[in-house]
Parts: C-alpha cells; structure tokens; sequence
C-alpha cells in the first residue's frame, strides 16, 4: 500500500528536515547563476526556526518525511509575500508545489491579517518556476537586477474573488 502525501501547517520539528530539504533544493538554483552563497544555501537553523516563528510555513510529508515546504508572511500593507517554495527533485512534476504553494495562499488569507496581493519572487532564468507561477494567476509585476547573472522577477497576483491591484512598486524580499 502506497503513502500519500500530505500537507499540514510546520512545526519547529520540521525545522532540520527543511533545512536540509532547502540545500538540496537550491543546488540547482545555484548553479544555474553561478553563486552558491545565495540566501536559501546559507540560512541557518536558527534563522529558519525564526522565520518560522514570524510567519506561516507548511510542509508536505510522505510518511514521516518532509518532501517539500513553502513559507509566507503578511506585511502591513496586505501585500502577502511567499518564498522558499522547495518540493524533493524525486517528486517534481506531479503537482506538489502547485498544492503546497495553493494550501499557503489560504493559509495567510485564513491568518486574520487582511490580504491585498500575494507577492513572490524567482529568478528570471527560472524557466520552470516561471511557468508554475504564471499557470496559478501570478503575473510579472517588476524586475531588479540583483548581479550580473541574476535578476529577480517579481511575481502577484490578487486573492480569488478580490479585484486585481497593480504593485506601484515591486517589493523585493528574499
């Protein structure tokens, strides 16, 4: 009998598990601009459990292991800002991190604070980022250049049955 994935708010348990997942996940990011000293690949434990603790993060779990996680956070502004979205390389392409990216949009608007926009980042060579976000509503709202090699597309879309709101700024949150 096969286990099948499920998708629960993250604990401080999940911590080291998404940690490690993170690592794994951001390699091929690394790569393919070249910098492994991206955030995602230097964040410590410590600073994990912390973001943990100011925000929402879910995770998906097959059994007892962490297979993908998502994080999120509201700001003042309602502008809803999402980050880190990793699903295990063996279990890409078969619609996990559509799901875990869905259960954290809910997840914040059922969070009390008013949500005007969800807003996320990715790096512009990011094809398939790119496409996962497009297909779920998000659309391009602004780019920065952060080196060279890497700009980041700001992605937002509104909340369903919300009227679409146009950024007059990108913010930039990594």
């Amino acid at each position: 009998m096969g286990k099948s994935v499920t998708i629960t708010p993250a604990t401080n348990d999940d911590a080291e598990q998404v940690l490690k997942l993170q690592y794994l996940c951001y390699q091929a990011e690394a790569a393919l601009y070249g910098d492994y000293r991206i955030p995602p690949l230097t964040e410590t434990l410590d600073e994990l459990r912390a973001e943990f603790d100011r925000g929402a993060a879910v995770v998906a779990r097959l059994g007892d292991e962490v297979v993908g996680a998502v994080r999120g956070t509201v700001g003042a502004d309602g502008t809803a800002v999402i980050g880190r979205l990793i699903v295990h390389p063996r279990m890409q392409g078969h619609g996990l991190g559509a799901r875990l990216l869905l259960a954290m949009e809910v997840r914040l608007v059922e969070g009390g604070a008013p949500v005007e926009r969800f807003q996320l980042l990715t790096g512009h060579r990011n094809e398939a980022n790119l496409r996962l976000y497009r297909r779920l509503g998000y659309e391009p709202v602004g780019t920065e250049k952060i080196s060279p090699r890497l700009s980041l597309v700001t992605l937002e879309k509104a909340p369903q049955g919300a009227p679409a709101t146009t950024a007059s700024s990108a913010t930039t949150a990594r």
